[in-house]
């Protein structure tokens, strides 16, 4: 589809998503951040569905202003996929010995190393970032003094999984090529930087009379603002190396386990869906926060997951800048996880992901399928904003 124009405040509301779909409280969301006076422009994917002051899947562009909860309080949250040499024939009848190595390797929910990983062993990635690592973590000593004292904490969660919708999967695609995908962020490190500078910005007086004080936002010249993205890029950066390591632990797994087949890998595919960048349109420098949404320029590889038992996509940016240059970042919640654990049980997750080597226990029901929208009708509703390179199924899901 084509958007849809929905009038707002200060802005129109571009919706790649039916808005009589949309929950009330996202639609309510939508319109608050259309009145922001900083407010240049306002897409919503297909997965829109209602968060923290401002809704997942909703691009903002926003000229001297940037807004913390427009962000998300997973900063730089997002995905990582590479393509290998394996095929299905390759993979065993029994998966779980597959999965308990996984687990292993990478630590899930609110698990660590214990000590900490060196980026060098996973595919020398100290050498292919240029050097970056140790300047990484010396300016860990420049970010809110709130958090300093989880320095080793962050240090040890580097390269771990978190819980909630974030995984690690083996997946095939149509050919039956094996594909490894991967879903986190700044695990708890970037959600108290989040937190801290929400706080912090909703104590501005220019804040004060917003129709949402999670709204807050900080404006460009200011103290308050250089702090804010000084951090804000630090956790970007955080996630994306801890991706980056997992995925070379992945890839571990898999060279071990499949010593005999010689394991190769494809470049890694790898975007951030929570996170700000500094674009032009229409002659203007904006500040582009995407919440729940992937950079989708012309030829940016990017990934949309669903759910654990449906499958996922890769695909390639269109460069549609009615949309800012975004797409969805995965099928969306079309119901929360409360009412997803009061309206489904273990054996309905059984038969949700039957065929999938994964957790099937109650502490996972409110990541069941049916909690999150059909993932071919939110690909199919961005058709102008991307074009579909993969389609992959899970065989098996980690999940924290």
């Amino acid at each position: 589809m084509s958007y849809v124009e929905v009038p707002g405040a200060k802005v129109p509301i571009r919706m790649w998503a039916d808005p009589a779909s949309v929950e009330d409280v996202a639609m309510r969301q939508l319109q608050n951040v259309a009145t922001l006076p900083w407010i240049k422009g306002l897409a919503v994917m297909p997965d829109v569905h209602y968060g923290k002051g401002a809704t997942v899947g909703s691009v903002i562009a926003m000229s001297g202003a940037v807004c913390p909860a427009a962000v998300g309080v997973d900063i730089g949250c997002g995905m990582s996929a590479v393509k290998t040499s394996l095929t299905a024939n390759d993979l065993p009848g029994d998966l779980s010995r597959l999965r308990s190595r996984i687990e292993a390797a990478i630590p899930v929910g609110r698990g660590m190393h214990g000590e900490p990983v060196d980026p060098a062993r996973v595919f020398g990635f100290a050498k292919a970032s240029g050097g970056g690592w140790d300047d990484f973590w010396s300016r860990f000593d420049t970010v809110a003094d709130a958090v300093k004292f989880r320095r080793e904490r962050a240090v040890l969660q580097m390269g771990t999984l978190g819980s909630g919708n974030h995984f690690a999967e083996v997946c095939l695609d149509t050919s039956g090529a094996v594909w490894l995908m991967l879903h986190s962020g700044s695990r708890n490190i970037g959600k108290e930087l989040a937190d801290h500078h929400i706080g912090e910005a909703q104590k501005l007086p220019h804040n004060q009379g917003l129709v949402d004080r999670d709204l807050a936002v900080f404006v460009s010249g200011t103290a308050e603002m250089d702090a804010y993205r000084n951090d804000l890029y630090w956790a970007q950066e955080y996630a994306k190396y801890n991706r980056a390591i997992m995925m070379g632990l992945f890839q571990e797994v898999l060279r071990r386990e499949f010593r005999g087949a010689k394991v190769t890998f494809d470049p890694v595919i790898s975007c951030h869906h929570n996170y700000v960048s500094e674009e032009r349109y229409e002659g203007m420098d904006l500040l582009v926060t995407r919440k729940g949404a992937i950079r989708a320029g012309s030829g940016d590889y990017g990934i949309i997951p669903g759910s654990m038992g449906t499958g996922s996509y890769i695909v390639k940016g269109l460069g549609n800048e009615m949309s800012f240059n975004s797409a969805s970042h995965g099928a969306g919640r079309r119901m929360s996880r409360n009412q997803a654990k009061k309206r489904f049980s273990t054996q309905d997750l059984e038969e949700q992901t039957r065929g999938v080597e994964c957790r099937k226990d109650s502490g996972v029901v409110d990541e069941i399928p049916s909690a999150y929208k059909p993932i071919e009708q939110v690909i199919e509703q961005q058709r102008d904003l991307v074009e579909v390179v993969a389609k992959l199924k899970q065989v098996v899901c980690v999940k924290g």
